[in-house]
């Protein structure tokens, strides 16, 4: 197995594809001792051709088992000396479609991946976060942890749980000298995205298509640059719709409703359903 020797090292899930991606290559460039985990083998074996097998560690995890993450990590921590710099909670999964119509196995995937999953690895990783100095919890969050977003209801709603759980431990874990922080994009260019939003993205503004290195150049910032913020948004402009969510929601639910992706769906509901009565 590789060993980080004096390298800073990062733990990064959902590293085969995507912002995990890009992140795992910005930090190896950096000099960074990069472990990356995902269900994608085939992604993690490119990846370990691409960084070097003597600059990472690559392994197979479902962030829903606790026990093959468990593993993972004490694989990892025998390779870094017991330490970690940085854990990249980003490994996710989007299912969409109006809640009622949902399969309901379908509304837990998405709850075991981006929230059962995060707190796994938080749980497990605090330890090694504890024993390395200057140590960041990071993880991602959504755009649509700003205002819940139709069509993704259950998965806007594991992003704000992920949202709400960054701001509570960002203080709890500060006894330790822990820093914790999250990362809330937009419409990113990775392969979870629909390509009918891909298409239909908008060319100029909030939510325009992002490529995933903005999301991995926040991470490194995260790091290095601003270590006291706390939600990094990708745009930025997501942070003006965070504000204006949380001063009128109402006003923001009606927006959404009235603009959004499925306004025309909704409204042809409703006027359906007024015509029956």
């Amino acid at each position: 197995m590789a060993k980080a020797g004096d390298r800073k090292s990062i733990f990064i899930t959902g590293a085969a594809s995507g912002m995990g991606l890009e992140t795992a290559r910005l930090f190896s460039q950096g000099g960074w001792f990069v472990g990356g985990y995902d269900v994608n083998k085939e992604g993690l074996a490119a990846l370990e051709t691409e960084l070097g097998s003597d600059n990472c560690v690559v392994r197979s995890l479902n962030v829903t088992d606790r026990a093959d993450y468990k593993n993972a990590l004490a694989e990892f921590s025998e390779a870094t000396g017991g330490k970690l710099d940085l854990l990249f909670n980003n490994a996710g999964i989007g299912k969409g479609g109006f809640f009622d119509e949902m399969p309901f196995e379908d509304v837990m995937a998405v709850v075991n991946v981006n929230l059962i999953g995060v707190l796994n690895g938080i749980h497990l990783a605090v330890d090694l976060l504890k024993a390395t100095p200057n140590s960041l919890c990071f993880t991602t969050s959504s755009s649509s942890a700003t205002y819940g977003m139709p069509g993704i209801a259950v998965y806007s709603a594991t992003k704000h749980a992920v949202k709400g759980l960054t701001e509570a431990l960002s203080v709890e874990l500060s006894r330790f000298g822990i820093r914790v922080a999250d990362t809330l994009p937009g419409l990113i260019d990775t392969p979870l995205l629909p390509d009918d939003a891909r298409e239909n993205a908008d060319k100029e503004r909030m939510f325009r298509l992002i490529p995933a290195i903005e999301v991995a150049k926040a991470v490194w910032a995260a790091y290095h640059d601003t270590p006291e913020r706390l939600h990094w948004f990708v745009p930025k402009e997501i942070g003006d719709l965070d504000k204006a969510s949380a001063l009128d929601p109402e006003g923001t639910r009606d927006s959404v409703a009235a603009t959004g992706p499925l306004a025309a769906i909704i409204a042809e509901a409703k006027a359906a359903a007024s015509a029956a009565e």
